[in-house]
């Protein structure tokens, strides 16, 4: 059976492309599993998959199974018996990606393909990966509502329902909503509309609106400056009736974080003699082998994309018959 073992299947979509719709995908993921909720990450960005680079995974590889393919594992759930043994490590739920990124031989290869095989590929994605016990599947699509967007809408509309009554009946994945991604400037606005538009012609509920680059956070104490617009997405949602999640301003720990920080150059004039500060630099350059989801908990998103997920999670249940 398509997606066995998935509750709850979300679409993270954008108009306009470099929004930001795939970091916003990856810490709503990683808030999720925070929640203890188990998480998988469909992307479905064929041409320009970025999820097996932002989970720093770009060289890990799919395997076969007798039930599909397995996706990727981010890292592993800590169960409450686990949490109660260590008080550092409070419990959290897996977190697994499918990306075609997975299947390329080669990460600079390019995808040229037309509509009728990024349809098969797509369909492929939701009939031949084996999730297991998944609470939230998150599909990042690609921007704009292109041929993706019209095979994903039929397949999914096709084989599940957005209705909780007949989801819980028929003990299918629901397909819960549609979270929007854009920027404050009114150019990412006006293309989101057409997102919002495309959700209603599909009967996709949209779940909420999440204007992320709005500001830039301070990487020392996190204060937020309006170096350019804010505000554009709020009032887009209010305009349309649709929910607002918040505002995500620019992080700049978030983006060493998946990126990778970068090394700092050696002054070969200092330090020489010095054997407490060269001891120091050694305890610097010791990666931090910690999983993505402890590091990302230092960051300043990480408070708002918890209350995105509490704010996904609460609306969710709240249309869920007991």
């Amino acid at each position: 059976m398509p997606l066995d073992g998935v509750k709850n299947i979300v679409l993270v979509l954008s108009g306009k492309g470099g929004v930001g719709k795939s970091s916003v995908t990856l810490q709503l993921a990683l808030a999720l599993s925070l929640q203890g909720k188990s998480v998988g990450i469909l992307d479905i960005d064929l041409t320009g998959p970025s999820i097996p680079r932002l989970v720093g995974l770009e060289d890990a590889k799919i395997t076969q199974s007798p039930q599909g393919w397995l996706p990727v594992s981010v890292h592993e759930p800590i169960t409450a018996e686990e949490s109660t043994s260590s008080a550092s490590a409070p419990p959290r739920g897996s977190l697994r990606c499918m990306s075609l990124g997975f299947l390329l031989r080669d990460r600079g290869d390019a995808v040229i393909w037309r509509g009728p095989k990024k349809t098969a590929m797509i369909r492929q994605f939701l009939s031949d990966v084996s999730w297991g016990a998944t609470d939230y599947l998150l599909i990042d699509t690609p921007p704009g509502t292109s041929d993706e967007h019209i095979a994903l809408a039929e397949q999914l509309l096709t084989l599940f329902s957005t209705d909780p009554v007949i989801a819980a009946q028929s003990s299918l994945p629901r397909l819960a909503g549609a979270v929007l991604v854009t920027t404050p400037q009114a150019v990412a606005t006006s293309d989101v509309r057409k997102e919002a538009n495309f959700c209603v012609k599909t009967s996709i509920p949209v779940l909420g609106v999440v204007e992320n680059m709005s500001g830039y956070a301070c990487p020392c104490c996190g204060e937020v400056s309006n170096l350019f617009s804010s505000g554009g997405g709020e009032v887009m949602a209010q305009q349309l009736g649709i929910p607002f999640l918040g505002k995500v301003p620019v992080d700049v720990k978030f983006g060493e974080l998946v990126e990778g920080k970068p090394e700092a150059e050696s002054d070969e004039d200092e330090g020489d003699g010095n054997s407490e500060g060269a001891q120091q630099q050694d305890v610097l350059a010791e990666p931090d082998q910690r999983p993505l989801v402890e590091k990302y908990k230092e960051g300043w998103s990480y408070p708002r994309f918890e209350g995105f997920a509490a704010t996904i999670i609460s609306g969710i249940q709240a249309t869920t018959p007991a």
